[in-house]
C-alpha cells in the first residue's frame, strides 16, 4: 500500500500547522463524500486503553475481540505509522429509517450492514490521504480493522461526542455513521472537541431490549444483541426472545435516540433490503451465504452462525402452521451440526410444534439440554 514519501515536503511546517491548511483538507474530505470530518492529535489514547482493559478484566467484553484483543496497539496511532502526529477522522452516513416490525419469517439487518458503507468510507478517506501524500506527507487509511479506536478518535477530533449508548453522536445527526481515520505525520492543527450533548436523556438505556447499556457509554457485551448474533457458540436462551426477528445487528438504541431524528431517511443506496426472508438463509448453501453476507463479521467465517440466528428469528416471527416453516424446521432438526439442531429444538418449542420433536433422542449435550428445557414449557 502506498503511504506517501517523506521527500519533497514543504520547506517549513508552519503552513501545514495553519487552520487554513486544515480547513482546506477538511473541505477535500467533505467534497469526497464525508458527512463529518475533524482533526486530532495522534498521541496515544491512554485513558481509553485503561478503560478497555478495565472492561476486559470485568468480563464486559463477552469474548469480543476487536479493540479488546490488543488495547496497547489499537490506542496508539504510532503503531500504525511511526512518527504519526495527526489523525484526520471522517464519518460517512449509514441511511436508516424507522422500520415497522418484520413480517412472519422475515429477518432484520442493522442499518450499517445493509450496504458496504465502509468501502465508501475508505474511498472518501483515501482522497484525503492522497491530498496529504501529494504534499509530501505520509498517510495511511484505517477503518473497522482493529488497529485504531475509531470512536475515541472521532470524539478527540470533534466529529461528535460519546453517547450514552457508546456510539458517537454527531450534532443534529445522531449516530447513523461509520467512522475511520487517516493517520499522518503531518502536524495538523486539531479541531475543537465537542461537549456532551446527551444531558439527562436515558432513552437508549431504557430502550435496550436486554439492559446491555449500563451507563455513560459502558456496554455489557454479554447482553448486547448486536454482539450475540456475531459471537460463537449458542445464543444464550435468556436472550433469544429479545432477539426477535434480527438476523444481524441491532439498531434499537439508535432508533430511540432523539439526536438526529430527521436524518432517518433512506436514499436508495442499500444493496441489501432492510429485511430478508428466512429462506434466504436456511435454504442457501454455505457458498451462497458467504457470497451474499461474507463482508459481515461472522464468527470463524462459518455460515452455521447465520443459520443459528435465522432459526431463532424464525422461532420468534414464523408460523407453526406454515408448511414451509415446518419443512425448514424438520430439516434443521436433522442437521448434522448439533448447534443447528439445538436451536431448531428451541424454535420448535417457541412455535408450539413440540410434535416435531417426537421420537428425538439426541445424545449431543447441547441438544439434550434444549430438549430438557422444553419439558413442561412451550414457547419459553
Amino acid at each position: 500500500m502506498s503511504i506517501g514519501h517523506p521527500s519533497d515536503r514543504p520547506a517549513t511546517e508552519s503552513a501545514v500547522r495553519s487552520e487554513a491548511f486544515r480547513d482546506s483538507l477538511l473541505a477535500v474530505g467533505s467534497s469526497a463524500g464525508l458527512d463529518a470530518i475533524g482533526v486530532a492529535g495522534a498521541h496515544p489514547f491512554d485513558d481509553v486503553r485503561r478503560e478497555i482493559e478495565r472492561r476486559r478484566d470485568e468480563g464486559l467484553h463477552g469474548g469480543m475481540q476487536f479493540t479488546f484483543r490488543n488495547p496497547a496497539r489499537s490506542t496508539d496511532p504510532t503503531r500504525i505509522l511511526a512518527g504519526a502526529r495527526s489523525l484526520v477522522v471522517g464519518a460517512r452516513r449509514t441511511p436508516a429509517a424507522r422500520l415497522a416490525e418484520v413480517g412472519a419469517g422475515r429477518m432484520r439487518i442493522a442499518a450499517y450492514a445493509r450496504h458496504d458503507h465502509y468501502a465508501d468510507l475508505r474511498a472518501s478517506l483515501q482522497v484525503v490521504a492522497e491530498r496529504l501524500r501529494s504534499d509530501g506527507w505520509l498517510a495511511i487509511v484505517v477503518a473497522d480493522d482493529n488497529s485504531l479506536v475509531d470512536r475515541a478518535a472521532a470524539v478527540r477530533a470533534g466529529v461528535g461526542w460519546w453517547g450514552r449508548n457508546a456510539n458517537v453522536l454527531v450534532p443534529g445527526r445522531g449516530s447513523w455513521f461509520v467512522l475511520g481515520s487517516v493517520v499522518t505525520d503531518a502536524p495538523l492543527t486539531p479541531s475543537t472537541p465537542l461537549n456532551d450533548g446527551c444531558g439527562t436523556c436515558r432513552r437508549c438505556l431504557d430502550g435496550c431490549p436486554t439492559g446491555a447499556i449500563l451507563d455513560n457509554g459502558v456496554i455489557d457485551a454479554r447482553r448486547c444483541l448486536a454482539w450475540l448474533v456475531q459471537a460463537p457458540g449458542p445464543i444464550p436462551r435468556e436472550f433469544r426472545e429479545a432477539l426477535g426477528g434480527r438476523l444481524y445487528g441491532c439498531d434499537d438504541c439508535q432508533e430511540v435516540c432523539p439526536v438526529g431524528r430527521p436524518e432517518r431517511t433512506t436514499d436508495g443506496k442499500e444493496d441489501l433490503r432492510a429485511d430478508v426472508e428466512s429462506s434466504d438463509v436456511l435454504d442457501a448453501t454455505d457458498d451462497e451465504l458467504l457470497e451474499r453476507f461474507g463482508r459481515w463479521y461472522i464468527a470463524e467465517r462459518d455460515p452455521r452462525y447465520l443459520r443459528r440466528n435465522a432459526l431463532v428469528a424464525l422461532g420468534n416471527t414464523g408460523s407453526g402452521t406454515d408448511p414451509n416453516v415446518v419443512r425448514r424446521m424438520r430439516r434443521a432438526l436433522d442437521d448434522p451440526d448439533p448447534l443447528i439442531r439445538s436451536h431448531a429444538v428451541w424454535a420448535a418449542g417457541r412455535l408450539d410444534r413440540l410434535d416435531l420433536l417426537d421420537g428425538i433422542d439426541d445424545s449431543a449435550p447441547e441438544v439434550a439440554e434444549e430438549l430438557a428445557a422444553l419439558t413442561g414449557r412451550v414457547g419459553s
